[in-house]
This record gives C-alpha cells, sequence and structure tokens, in this order.
C-alpha cells in the first residue's frame, strides 16, 4: 500500500482519531467496539491514543489522514491483548495484518508470548485471518464473540 505509514499514536492525533472514527461505517464500528459510534466520546478517542507502561497504540496514515488503527493492552487473559480496525475502503489490501505484526513486534520486544483477542462471531474475515496467521489458536466462543488466545510468533515477528 504505496503510501501508508504506521507509526505510534500521539497526543495530537486526537482530530484525527476522531474523524477516522465518524468515517467507518455502522457495520465496520461495530465490528470492532460491539456497537456503534457515531459520535465518539473524547474518552474513547484519548484512551485510542494513549500510551504507557500498559497500553500501546499504533495508527496506519495516508496523506497525514488516519485510515486504520490496533493498540494493545497488557494483562488479562493473554499477555497482551490486541484490537485493530481499518476503514473501510482499506480493508481486504493487508493493513490489518500489517498493523497487527508491528504491534505484536512491540509487544514481543517487551516480553510478551501470549495474544488475546475478542472478535465478533459475525466477523468472518478476521476469523479468518486468525485462523491463518494463528492455526494452533485456542478459539472459545462467549455470548456471540469468540475469545483467541494465542502464541505470538517470535520467529516470524522478529524477522520483519
Amino acid at each position: 500500500m504505496l503510501g501508508t505509514q504506521i507509526r505510534p499514536a500521539r497526543a495530537d492525533d486526537e482530530e484525527r482519531i476522531g474523524r477516522f472514527l465518524t468515517g467507518l461505517s455502522l457495520q465496520t464500528q461495530t465490528l470492532r467496539f460491539f456497537t456503534g459510534v457515531s459520535r465518539p466520546a473524547a474518552s474513547l478517542v484519548r484512551a485510542l491514543i494513549a500510551l504507557d507502561e500498559r497500553r500501546d497504540a499504533l495508527v496506519a496514515t495516508l496523506d497525514g489522514e488516519i485510515i486504520g488503527h490496533a493498540m494493545s493492552y497488557r494483562g488479562g487473559a493473554a499477555d497482551v491483548e490486541v484490537a485493530v480496525v481499518v476503514a473501510d475502503q482499506w480493508q481486504g489490501l493487508g493493513l490489518g495484518p500489517r498493523l497487527i505484526d508491528a504491534l505484536l513486534l512491540r509487544a514481543a520486544v517487551r516480553g510478551a508470548t501470549t495474544v488475546g483477542m475478542d472478535v465478533l462471531g459475525e466477523n468472518r474475515r478476521v476469523l479468518r485471518m486468525i485462523r491463518r496467521q494463528w492455526p494452533d489458536a485456542v478459539m472459545k466462543v462467549v455470548s456471540g464473540s469468540v475469545e483467541v488466545t494465542a502464541m505470538i510468533n517470535r520467529t516470524s515477528v522478529f524477522a520483519e
């Protein structure tokens, strides 16, 4: 995807993240947040760009605008829990896996060995990607979502 950049989220991304979230279709919003976010709250926007010892966030940009977002949180059932969303017009082009790879590289450097995700059961595209990337992942259906736990393949992550 020529011209796209992946970089850590920054405090000055608040407005861009707000535009990004508002531009997502209701279906994409629901697949990522399990609900629509037509007018994203300031607290949600701040949480999506927060970086600290437990949280990491990356954005994919094109011409200065955000077209993808990935975040991780240390703790929970796995060493690191991840979530990713890509703008509707950029889905299916490999940006989501690129964001995940970059996020997991940063997590692995900090010592993470397992990754977890909560995926809506209807999100077939992401579930197929998980099966390809982590064929040994443990998947458990809970209340309409799929809880995924997998090992971070340090060899492929560090090959990036």
